[in-house]
């Protein structure tokens, strides 16, 4: 049988930037060995596959797969995929804005897909979240020696680290300067040797609100004994908990926010997440992350029966 799938680079408009992931659009028929084997195939971080729920009219079940296993929730694949329906004409664009649910394994994903002339030229999806923070947090000395940074390079005048949880522990590092976000170096063995283990979390994001493009208002970077030192992975699924840990601060006042937040440089595929956020000060969180994206590439895979 045949497959038609597109590569999209995300959370950008340019070709070769942003976050890539590669979708099938019509993944009817295949099981859930064959999409593993399809991922380690093409060797993508993300590999999506989609299924029309013909009881809806604008859904589709979603499965996202990695080199080494099924992926239960991610962000970045939902603006491909959605991208990609629309671009292929699977999605019809009949609306100046069309609306989807993409069906993940934790529940349902409601995305929002703006056109002109039929193609899509942004895609925004809504998360309700319920956030856990946890203001207990290693110490500056700890994690300037995680990450390979000065003391003095941490942020706790107008922020300070923390812990943030919605489904997945990040410890999250203000730093004053962008140079520090693209600098910093996950130590993996300064790190099994604190404390940050013991708080729950896995992964680092490190934030600075300062940096050198017009375009956003944030830096981040994601790091982690499971990624690579030279590694700049995609932070759409971070979103979520970032919103969250900007609304623990008391300085930030109720009301509805939008960012932009960046993620890489010119050298490392540099992205662009919009973020939206309802801070009602609840206990659930309803965020939006939006972006554009582009196509790279498409091509035919073809699989034995």
């Amino acid at each position: 049988m045949n497959y038609k799938y597109y590569i999209a680079d995300v959370f950008t408009n340019q070709v070769f930037n942003g976050a890539q992931v590669a979708v099938f659009p019509v993944a009817d028929g295949l099981s859930d060995q064959m999409m593993l084997k399809i991922s380690r195939e093409i060797h993508l971080t993300e590999t999506v596959f989609l299924f029309k729920q013909h009881d809806s009219e604008n859904s589709w079940q979603m499965r996202v797969f990695s080199p080494t296993a099924e992926i239960d929730y991610t962000g970045h694949p939902v603006i491909a995929a959605a991208y990609v329906l629309a671009s292929s004409g699977e999605l019809g664009l009949t609306e100046k804005n069309t609306t989807l649910v993409l069906e993940q394994n934790t529940g349902p994903v409601f995305v929002s897909v703006s056109g002109a002339n039929g193609k899509p030229n942004f895609i925004q999806y809504t998360r309700q979240v319920s956030p856990v923070v946890d203001y207990y947090a290693p110490t500056d000395g700890e994690i300037a020696n995680i990450l390979n940074i000065s003391e003095t390079d941490i942020d706790n005048k107008k922020y300070c680290t923390r812990l943030v949880s919605c489904g997945f522990p990040y410890l999250i590092v203000p730093v004053f300067y962008y140079e520090t976000v693209r600098k910093a170096r996950f130590n993996f063995s300064v790190w099994t040797q604190s404390t940050a283990p013991q708080t729950a979390a896995q992964e680092i994001l490190v934030v600075s609100p300062r940096t050198p493009n017009k375009d956003s208002e944030f830096a981040v970077r994601l790091l982690g004994p499971n990624i690579g030192v030279h590694q700049d992975p995609p932070v759409g699924s971070t979103m979520a908990s970032f919103a969250a840990y900007l609304c623990s601060f008391d300085f930030m006042r109720e009301g509805t926010y939008t960012y932009a937040v960046e993620r890489g440089d010119e050298k490392v595929r540099r992205s662009v997440l919009n973020l939206e956020m309802d801070h009602k000060g609840e206990d659930k969180l309803t965020i939006r992350v939006g972006g554009e994206a582009v196509v790279v590439a498409d091509a035919t895979m073809y699989i034995p029966e």
